[in-house]
């Protein structure tokens, strides 16, 4: 009997969700037999882990060594960590009702940092975990990411539109500290907008946190506008540039096979025209 009522609580246990690297070991507790903790014996206590991302932590009952729990890995709210086992080293037991109802390990130190092997953490748990994960000598070197030359995550891509249409190059830059983003058309020494007044140019933070997005938008294309731009970006560390050309198709020149030529988008303004855009749809 008492082996049924086992198994359906084996099976009526959720799995932990937002960390498929990770899964309770709550079932192998409900083996054990009996509720409460005797006395303390080491010389029965299974062998201390060898390899744990986050640490190593006392049992239930505050005398074997187990792994700790990692980042997103599901634990009990009470604090008993009876089911799910404890945290590990820098953790929580918290609830983040926008990523998950069920209540996850979460870190204490929320910040980025910059590790001593150069690459940047989310924060010092990620460190912890890549430094008990092998990474000898693993410290924190600065808070927040490591300095590095700018990186365009999204290059331009190549556009065509006819004359009298609009189009908007795209280009997307990660870099710390913060990097400076400017546009260059092929064949001219300044950068744009100038004093073109159909050529805008709009600089934002974002999507990615340590990041920037530029957008050039040219008005009204003629066959003028034809030619190779470039998206520059620099910081104290480097730079980086990435080109994309535009082709212009005079509205005479109509045929099907460019049919396909033009988004429908909005500008703006608010108004709707042809317009090709990279990043309009998304």
């Amino acid at each position: 009997m008492s082996l049924v009522i086992t198994l359906t609580l084996l099976l009526s246990v959720p799995l932990a969700h937002g960390a498929p690297r990770f899964y309770h070991r709550g079932w192998l507790r409900l083996l054990k037999e009996g509720d409460s903790c005797e006395e303390c014996r080491l010389d029965l206590c299974p062998a201390a882990p060898s390899s744990c991302p986050a640490g190593v932590v006392l049992d239930e009952c505050g005398c074997c060594k187990e792994c700790g729990n990692v980042e997103g890995q599901i634990c009990d709210p009470d604090g008993k960590q009876r089911f799910y086992g404890r945290c590990g080293e820098g953790l929580e037991c918290g609830n983040d009702s926008s990523r998950t109802p069920e209540p996850q390990c979460m870190c204490l130190s929320g910040e980025t940092v910059c590790g001593s092997d150069g690459r940047t953490y989310k924060n010092e748990c990620r460190l912890r975990e890549a430094s008990y994960g092998g990474a000898a000598n693993l410290s924190v070197k600065q808070q927040g990411p490591c300095s590095t030359v700018p990186l365009i995550s999204r290059a331009p891509r190549d556009l065509q539109n006819y004359t009298g249409n609009d189009i908007i190059f795209g280009c997307e830059v990660s870099a710390y500290p913060m990097a400076h983003l400017g546009w260059r058309k092929k064949g001219k020494e300044t950068f744009l907008p100038g004093d073109d007044a159909h050529i805008s140019v709009q600089v934002r933070g974002g999507p990615q946190r340590y990041g920037i997005t530029g957008w050039l938008q040219i008005q009204g294309v003629t066959k003028s506008d034809e030619g190779v731009y470039t998206c520059y970006t620099r910081n104290a560390y480097g730079e980086a540039y990435a080109s994309a050309s535009l082709q212009v198709i005079d509205q005479g020149e109509y045929s099907p096979q460019h049919s396909h030529v033009g988004v429908r988008g909005t500008h703006p303004s608010g108004s709707l025209s042809e317009v090709t855009c990279e990043y309009c749809n998304q």
